[in-house]
């Protein structure tokens, strides 16, 4: 089928082909056209393939791309030169067939010319990056079904697609029963199979080629909707709690809830979450938890300071939650030597860099016996186990910058505090911190979103290689303390592929001197940490780039800094209220602390009558309420609180009132565990638990109500007793045979009445009879105190029907009545023995036991007693010792020992038998107890009676914590070491001597010591000398130098007796080369200074009066000392007139640069009058060009000689300059404004002008410029502005700029209002004054006087003569009138001659004028 072309005329006369309209079922074309059907060129079809899995783009295809920007590049042309010859085809009518033919004529070229044009542009002659068509969408699914993600992506060459859950890559053929990729003509797709509630998630979809990278992210959520909980409401509750709980560094501590889910559903758990807090733990090297189903557990590994806090419970279910929280204090390890301080706490990193990060920590609680001086920190790299210490000297503040990282390793930190008495144990490691770029870690941390680490990008060339960088911008201080200062800055944004290193430079204010502070090595972070700065001096820095091409500009400078802590210590918090809590806690309420970044608190205590101050608390809290737990009970407690920052502590508050610590009074707790132990037909025994918590009060009495059962039906609730019950049992009488009842009970004490216990289930009055265990039997007592007792029995004879499960103890005072019987304990205790608490010295007791089985409770026992609490004269404890070979035994002594008496021991009241574990001597009153091999078998109750004595008895609990620390005391006897209050230390002393020192805190006078160097000895002699002072401890070693043969490691062996010490100092690397440089330069300085040398070398200062002064200060030197000046090696001689510009007072020397030096005065004759030669010269500038040179200064004579230079030239001449327009500047007096005849003249006068000085005048902020009206100049030293006929567009704020070196001084005046009316003047009016100044210079300083027509002027009301500062005379006459028109002169006179400065003044009247002028008219 043809169809032909039209050609049509368009309204602008043009002729267009008109093609008529495709068939539906043409085939696809690839001729390119245009809106209308028209053919402009042919389009090369995107190859379509099936999707491969993402395995990263083949090497093959990155070599192809190489050539990518010069294929673009052709393309383009090639499709301008197509559109451009399309748009000059001849309009012609033809038919489609002929148009095809002839474009494929076209297209042919040539074959050869063609095939190597494709293969120049294919594949890259349409590449571009990729492009989502149709992205994911998030879709929400129950759990269960199939869920599948779409995407439509563009891209050539084809993009790679890969699949992300949560950054993690989804390998589909690794897990094909739950993923399935597939992808087909650009369209992708993710199937999720059996959705779970584990697939909610991120899905992250990323296509890449050549070009680039592309990425969408779809949400999937999983509900939950099809699961057995469906519609269920549950309810939690916690039982069990963990209470507050205290450890110690070191130790491993459990806590732990039962939590009890009801209604219980088939595989449905909760969710556990433990915090500490408020923030979420979790699991770590540190913290394990435990989820049972049943029991929640968090355990603590190695308990750290870290770990303190409040601990909280919280169990999510989808009804809601519950929490429980209680707080855990961590005490500090006992310290290795008595008085050094605790470790540091909560060591952090920030600000990680390439080879830099800040480390910071938080101060302990406890300082010691003498404040904390600083701290040391510790860095190791991870993988090793050497620890180096980063900073040589303590640093105050707790934070702190680490240089000299090396990129790509890992490190941890860690703390230790430092005070007069020693170091502190180090502080818990920090977690591990990279040294490397924050943009690689920010893009580790984002998680992969390809196959491959980071997006590629192919260019033509790099036009930055071999290019040297820019200047970094934004140097800031970002910190700045006494120790250390530290320096932000921002790459430049030129600086080539190959990256940037850094060098910093400083400069000391006042100067213009920079100087290059990291001369060995660049440093690679655009962060730098600078010590050893002067404190209270001002610096300023700046930063350079540097790279292979060389370094770059240097950076805008800061400005000046003075180094100094800037952040102050923290404010005395406010008084402290404290108030009880329970017996054990108190409440500590306080005032907040002013002050900036707090850390948080420490409250301390003490017990009042003594004055030890211990911690509440070890880790800082931020809170001003804080629970002090831990306390003894009944003790009268004083509280005090101390704020903490970085900069360190504040003054303790003011102290608390006393407060006794025992429990506030409350209502006592619900009774518990209301039971039946009898029944008979109308009355029945009931029995209950006392609450655990009485209120603060004892208990005073329960209630017991009760009420009827019937089915599903309960009646209402009636008293059973209207007195209150002592005792925790109840007879209910007058009951119905048959009839059900439920019973409940409430406490009372002095507070009130307890909440009602839990109901009892349904009981019913019916009489039954069960055989419960009979009475136990053989009661006795041991260790008999005046508050405690231990009481002993030996198991009933009859059990009843099953085995006894228990026993109780009642107690009761043996005058009481039988209501006095109280239960000594509340669950049932299996043992058959059981210390008695809480008695009364001298008071009588009597004691009965019951036991306990399935059945219930049996018949009380025989009472035991009374029994008298009150100890036995001459009764002795058990007590541990640890002798010098480390043998730990318990020791009991009894000084009754009658005949036949023996020590009997027992463990847990069980007479031992099994010698295994304990050696027993006896030798006359004491008895020894030895233990083999001390370990955790060993601990229980072990007690020591001696027969036939009237119960002379004791025992020692062995727990978990006394074996520990027994066993450390053993360690430390066995094999003792000899403390040192400070380790080896170095000192440089003069003419480049070498101390190295060291203090032991105690020694015999049989101490013996080994000077060591690389594990040799060493002995005095010619190079080395010792000295042991065994009086103070101190031992000493000196070298006269250090030589290159002296590196290495020094180490002082200690043997006193039995104990021994080691201490080393290792001096290698750069360490001992810096160390013997300055060794060097010490002896070199003090060979120097044995002769005449400068204790300052030359240097310049400005005076207020603009005088430039170059100074220096020498010292020892001699009558005879030869001084020499020179300038370009010239040498000043005595009769230059230089030399008459040096002064010498004592041991300071100046060179006055711009002193004006008169010439000798010549004879003159009598009556002659002087010549011009006679006549000085005006006197010359302060400092000019002529002045520039290189400045020195000799010192010699027979013992040595030294020499200091100044370079005034260039930077030098330029930093003096730039002194002295600071000095003027600042010297320029207010803007004044004066009228005249002509305008107004704002004015300023200065010290000194120079004619290098940059003055500006601004109007309004806007520079002025100069014309025939507004005029500015200098007049000596007046600056000054004139205005010319002034209107009202001169009004405004004028500023006058004055170049200072940097900035510039601004000097403003606001000329408005009145400053405006009085300035407003054309001509002088008769109102008005009249001041005339002139600008006077001579030496010596000349005598001033005015004339008027001739005559002499004095001072007085009407004419004010002044004279100032040897420069400025001036007249004001007062009220002008037309008769001070005249002649006026300035005469000025010295000793060198005489001259006049002569003007007319005129005076005119306006109203006088104006009548002349009519007058005329």
């Amino acid at each position: 089928m043809a169809y032909l072309c039209t050609t049509v005329k368009t309204e602008k006369g043009k002729e267009v082909v008109k093609l008529s309209p495709l068939p539906k079922r043409a085939k696809r074309t690839y001729l390119a056209m245009d809106t209308d059907k028209e053919v402009i060129g042919y389009v090369i079809p995107v190859f379509r393939a099936s999707h491969e899995v993402v395995r990263g783009l083949t090497e093959a295809q990155e070599e192809d791309v190489t050539e990518e920007g010069i294929n673009y590049v052709a393309m383009r042309n090639l499709f301008v030169r197509e559109a451009r010859e399309a748009m000059e085809v001849k309009v012609e009518k033809r038919t489609r067939t002929t148009h095809i033919r002839e474009s494929a004529e076209r297209m042919e070229l040539g074959k050869t010319e063609w095939a190597e044009f494709r293969k120049k542009m294919n594949p890259d002659s349409l590449t571009h990056r990729p492009e989502f068509i149709v992205k994911p969408r998030g879709q929400t699914v129950w759990e269960g079904k199939t869920v599948k993600l779409h995407c439509t992506v563009a891209g050539w060459p084809k993009p790679r697609i890969a699949w992300y859950k949560n950054n993690v890559l989804i390998d589909a053929k690794a897990h094909p029963e739950k993923y399935a990729v597939e992808s087909n003509y650009n369209m992708h797709s993710l199937e999720i199979k059996n959705c779970d509630f584990i697939d909610t998630a991120q899905y992250h979809v990323s296509a890449l080629n050549v070009k680039g990278e592309v990425s969408s992210v779809a949400t999937i959520v999983v509900k939950n909707g099809f699961c057995a909980e469906h519609g269920v409401t549950f309810e939690t509750t916690i039982i069990d709690k963990f209470e507050v709980a205290f450890g110690r560094e070191g130790e491993t501590l459990s806590l732990g809830c039962t939590v009890i889910v009801y209604p219980t559903v088939k595989k449905y758990q909760p969710e556990v979450v433990w915090y500490r807090n408020s923030v979420p733990l979790k699991p770590s090297k540190w913290v394990h938890t435990h989820w049972s189903g049943e029991r929640a557990t968090v355990t603590l590994v190695h308990l750290n300071k870290e770990d303190e806090g409040m601990y909280t419970l919280r169990v999510n279910t989808k009804s809601g939650f519950d929490t429980y929280s209680a707080y855990v204090f961590v005490r500090d390890a006992d310290v290795e030597v008595e008085g050094v301080p605790v470790a540091p706490l909560d060591v952090r990193c920030h600000d990680a860099n390439k080879d830099y990060v800040v480390v910071t920590w938080k101060q302990p609680a406890v300082e010691g016996s003498s404040s904390i001086l600083g701290y040391y920190i510790d860095r190791c790299e991870v993988g090793t186990h050497h620890w180096a210490q980063c900073n040589d000297s303590p640093v105050k503040y707790a934070r702190f910058p680490v240089t000299g990282l090396v990129e790509g390793r890992s490190y941890i930190f860690r703390v230790r505090a430092l005070n007069k008495e020693g170091v502190s144990r180090p502080s818990r490691v920090s977690e591990a911190v990279v040294a490397m770029d924050p943009s690689d870690r920010a893009r580790l941390r984002a998680g992969p979103s390809a196959p491959f680490t980071g997006m590629i990008k192919f260019t033509e060339e790099d036009p930055t290689v071999g290019v040297v960088p820019g200047e970094p911008c934004d140097v800031v201080v970002t910190e700045a303390t006494k120790s250390y200062v530290v320096l932000a800055w921002k790459p430049p944004v030129q600086r080539g592929h190959e990256g940037v290193m850094y060098y910093i430079e400083k400069c000391i204010s006042g100067t213009d001197i920079w100087q290059r502070v990291n001369t060995g090595m660049p440093v690679k972070s655009p962060r730098f940490a600078l010590f050893d700065l002067a404190e209270g001096k001002s610096y300023s820095f700046r930063v350079r780039c540097c790279n292979s091409a060389g370094v770059g500009e240097a950076s805008v400078s800061t400005g000046e800094i003075t180094v100094g802590d800037k952040l102050e210590l923290p404010s005395a918090p406010g008084n402290p209220v404290a108030t009880r809590n329970t017996d054990t806690s108190v409440v500590v309420i306080w005032g907040a602390s002013q002050v900036k970044h707090l850390v948080g608190y420490y409250i301390e205590y003490t017990v009042v009558g003594t004055d030890k101050w211990m911690p509440c608390n070890n880790k800082p809290v931020k809170q001003t309420r804080f629970v002090c737990h831990g306390l003894t009970t009944g003790t009268n407690c004083v509280f005090r609180v101390k704020a903490v920052n970085a900069a360190g502590y504040s003054q303790s508050s003011p102290d608390s009132d006393a407060v006794v610590v025992q429990a506030a009074i409350s209502v006592p707790g619900k009774p518990t565990g209301v039971s039946l132990v009898e029944a008979v037909k109308d009355y029945m025994v009931l029995f209950w638990t006392a609450p655990a918590s009485t209120g603060g009060a004892d208990i005073r009495g329960y209630f017991v109500d009760y009420r009827t059962v019937k089915g599903d039906v309960v009646g209402k609730w009636h008293e059973m007793n209207h007195k209150a019950l002592t005792t925790t049992s109840y007879k209910a009488e007058n009951l119905k045979e048959n009839v059900f009842y439920q019973f409940q009970v409430r406490a009372m004490n002095m507070a009130g009445v307890s909440k009602a216990s839990l109901a009892s289930a349904a009981l019913e009055c019916k009489e039954w009879t069960i055989t419960v265990a009979g009475a136990p039997v053989g009661l006795h007592v041991l260790e008999v105190r005046d508050t405690s007792v231990v009481v002993l029995w030996e198991p009933p004879a009859f059990n009843g029907r099953t085995p006894v499960n228990g026993y109780y103890l009642d107690v009761k005072k043996a005058s009481a009545g039988e209501e006095g019987w109280k239960a000594a304990h509340e669950k049932a205790n299996k043992m058959k023995y059981m210390k008695v608490t809480g008695l009364k010295a001298g008071t009588s007791y009597v004691f009965r036991v019951r036991a306990q089985n399935l059945a219930g409770v049996g018949k009380p026992s025989a009472v035991l007693g009374p029994i008298l609490a009150q100890t036995h004269p001459g009764t002795k404890e058990i007590y541990v010792d640890v002798d010098d070979d480390g043998v730990i035994s318990m020791i009991f002594e009894c000084s009754e020992m009658k005949e036949g008496s023996e020590f009997v021991w027992s463990k847990n009241y069980q007479t031992i038998t099994d010698t295994s574990r304990l050696t027993i001597i006896t030798e006359q009153g004491k008895s020894r107890a030895i233990f083999n091999s001390p370990s955790l078998e060993d601990l229980g109750i072990f007690s020591c009676v001696v027969t036939n004595t009237d119960g002379i008895s004791s025992s020692y609990t062995l727990t978990e914590e006394g074996l520990k620390r027994l066993l450390d005391i053993s360690h430390d006897h066995k094999f003792p070491v000899i403390p040192f209050k400070s380790e080896m230390a170095m000192d440089l002393l003069e003419k480049g001597r070498v101390r190295f020192w060291t203090q032991v805190e105690k020694c015999t006078s049989a101490c013996q010591v080994e000077y060591i160097f690389n594990d040799v000895i060493i002995t005095e002699g010619q190079k080395y000398t010792m000295n042991f002072d065994k009086s103070t401890g101190i031992i000493e070693m000196f070298m006269d130098s250090l030589e290159i043969t002296d590196e290495g490691t020094f180490t002082f062996n200690l043997v006193d007796g039995k104990a021994k010490g080691t201490t080393s100092l290792v001096l290698i690397g750069d360490e001992f080369r810096e160390l013997q440089k300055k060794s060097e330069f010490e002896r070199a300085e003090w060979v120097r200074k044995q002769g005449p040398h400068f204790v300052e070398y030359l240097d310049f200062t400005v005076t207020p009066e603009c005088n430039v002064l170059l100074k220096c200060k020498i010292g020892n030197v001699r009558p005879e000392t030869e001084i020499t000046w020179s300038k370009d090696s010239i040498e000043i001689a005595e009769d230059d007139e230089d030399a008459q510009k040096i002064e010498r007072k004592d041991v300071d020397l100046t060179f006055n640069i711009g002193k004006w030096v008169i010439k000798q005065e010549k004879p003159k004759e009598k009556g002659k009058k002087p010549t011009a030669e006679d006549v000085p010269p005006p006197p010359r500038p302060k400092i000019s060009k002529a002045d520039a040179g290189i400045y020195e200064v000799f010192l010699r004579d027979d013992r040595g000689k030294d020499k200091s230079t100044f370079n005034l030239t260039d930077a030098g001449y330029q930093a003096v300059m730039n002194e002295l327009f600071r000095v003027i500047a600042n010297s320029s007096s207010e803007i004044t404004v004066v009228s005249t005849e002509h305008g107004i003249i704002l004015s300023s006068m200065v010290t000194y002008y120079n004619e290098e000085l940059r003055v500006g005048w601004l109007q309004k902020d806007a520079k002025i410029a100069a014309s025939e009206r507004v005029k500015s100049g200098v007049t000596g030293e007046q600056l000054w502005l004139k205005i010319n006929e002034p209107t009202e567009k001169d009004k405004g704020k004028y500023t006058m700029d004055i170049f200072d070196g940097k900035d510039g001084v601004k000097r403003v005046f606001d000329l408005t209002g009145k400053a405006w009316e009085e300035g407003k003047v054309n001509k002088l009016d008769i109102q008005c004054s009249l001041n005339l100044t002139g600008n006077v210079w001579g030496e010596p300083v000349p005598e001033v006087s005015w004339t008027k027509n001739d005559r002499e002027l004095v001072s007085d009301e009407r004419y004010k003569l002044k004279f100032e500062h040897g420069k400025f005379a001036s007249i004001t006459i007062a009220a002008v009138t037309t008769t001070d028109s005249g002649k006026y002169a300035l005469l000025v006179k010295n000793k060198y001659g005489t001259e006049a400065g002569e003007f007319t003044v005129s005076v005119y009247n306006p109203e006088e004028e104006e009548n002349k002028e009519e007058k005329k008219g």
